[in-house]
């Protein structure tokens, strides 16, 4: 395979702009970069199987997002034991 005429860095900037772009598609991003569109889709596609450090910190965060969220929950349920627990016993030692 021959020499690529983009550097890494500029691949890389790419593949950010593209992310950084809401609403953007490959088409749109890529003629402002001057880069033909399956060139960009191809960077961004790789990128991502790659697991750049966005992608994984992404990752990352989802997974401790549903583990405290998972966490919220089971805390809700517990308070929730025991205010039915104080409620009864308040009802029950009435003098």
């Amino acid at each position: 395979m021959g020499t690529s005429k983009y550097s890494p860095e500029f691949r890389a900037d790419a593949v950010a702009l593209y992310h950084a772009s809401p609403g953007g598609t490959y088409a749109s991003v890529a003629k402002d970069l001057g880069v033909n569109h399956e060139t960009l889709r191809t960077w961004v596609r790789d990128a991502e199987q790659a697991g750049r450090p966005g992608a994984v910190e992404a990752t990352a965060m989802d997974k401790e997002n549903r583990q405290l969220r998972a966490r919220v929950k089971e805390l809700e349920l517990e308070r929730e034991i025991l205010r039915r627990a104080a409620k009864y016993f308040a009802a029950e030692t009435s003098w």
